[in-house]
């Protein structure tokens, strides 16, 4: 099966709508899809309607990834099979938006002091509804040609120690991992590869991600080295932490798309093996006739 358990919409800083998002999975026979858009649930209910109401064969994951600071690190948290009827985690959920919210104004704010002004005005028209992200900010900046593409964006203003940069005050890491439990999902450590830290630092960040309680790791993405991937698998068997993986789409690109390249190793727990929805999955597989089973790739 094809499991993707990281991805976004246009409810956060995705350029795909929840039912496009569903669209593109079935496109690359993705099986099981995790919407995990940053700090809201708001795109789930759409999509698991609109895969209801279909012919796609497709199971989706209430997800939801959470912003958190940890060492002066900006660390993400993916909450997979989430309660999104829980009022007292929906309530946690709006903080952060509102979090969100005052960090986009401070940034704006600091751009016009760069003489560059209407930008959050230009930002929030770009999010259309969706909970404004730096990735909004960064758009606007190239709508209005102060830069030409938005990594540019970050590496001159939105990034750290840039001109335009604020430092959120996002949760820490152990709320994030008690908001998502106690919502009755499981926390994941997103991409633990892609942040700008040290093995020194990855192994510390980790060990304290497993001491808070969290249940696993994404340890594959997209493009990802072999010797990235023998290092996370390592970190992770160290501190007993289940497998996870998604490719932390976005858009459609040649560098990530959905599905791609996340295969686990047998050998590996992963975190979806006590999943019903796996088990029912693979059990109505395994009765299939052989001539209607899917040939093996290995």
């Amino acid at each position: 099966m094809k499991i993707d358990l990281h991805s976004h919409t246009t409810c956060s800083d995705g350029a795909l709508t929840p039912v496009e998002l569903v669209q593109r999975a079935q496109q690359m026979q993705v099986d099981v899809l995790a919407i995990t858009d940053h700090d809201t649930i708001s795109g789930i209910e759409v999509a698991t309607e609109y895969v209801k109401n279909s012919n796609i064969k497709l199971d989706v994951i209430a997800g939801v990834e959470l912003s958190t600071s940890w060492h002066g690190f900006d660390i993400h948290i993916v909450g997979l099979q989430v309660d999104v009827t829980n009022s007292k985690f929906l309530q946690r959920l709006e903080h952060q938006l509102l979090e969100r919210d005052r960090r986009a104004v401070k940034i704006c704010d600091k751009l016009e002091k760069c003489g560059h002004s209407g930008i959050y005005d230009l930002a929030l028209e770009i999010a259309d509804g969706a909970q404004i992200s730096r990735n909004h900010i960064a758009r606007a900046l190239v709508q209005r040609s102060i830069c030409t593409h938005p990594q540019q964006a970050f590496t001159k203003y939105l990034g750290k120690n840039k001109k335009a940069h604020v430092t959120p005050n996002w949760i820490s890491m152990q709320e994030a991992v008690q908001w998502i439990h106690e919502a009755g999902g499981q926390a994941v450590l997103a991409h633990p590869g892609h942040y700008d830290m040290t093995t020194k630092w990855l192994r510390r960040l980790v060990a304290e991600f497993a001491a808070s309680g969290g249940d696993a790791m994404e340890i594959t993405h997209p493009n990802m080295a072999a010797d990235k991937k023998k290092l996370l698998q390592g970190v992770m068997a160290d501190n007993n932490l289940l497998a996870s993986a998604g490719s932390d789409f976005h858009f459609p690109s040649r560098f990530t798309e959905l599905g791609r390249r996340l295969d686990i190793p047998e050998s590996i727990a992963p975190v979806w093996q006590n999943w019903p929805i796996l088990q029912d999955r693979l059990q109505k597989e395994s009765l299939q006739p052989e001539s209607l089973q899917p040939e093996s790739t290995q």
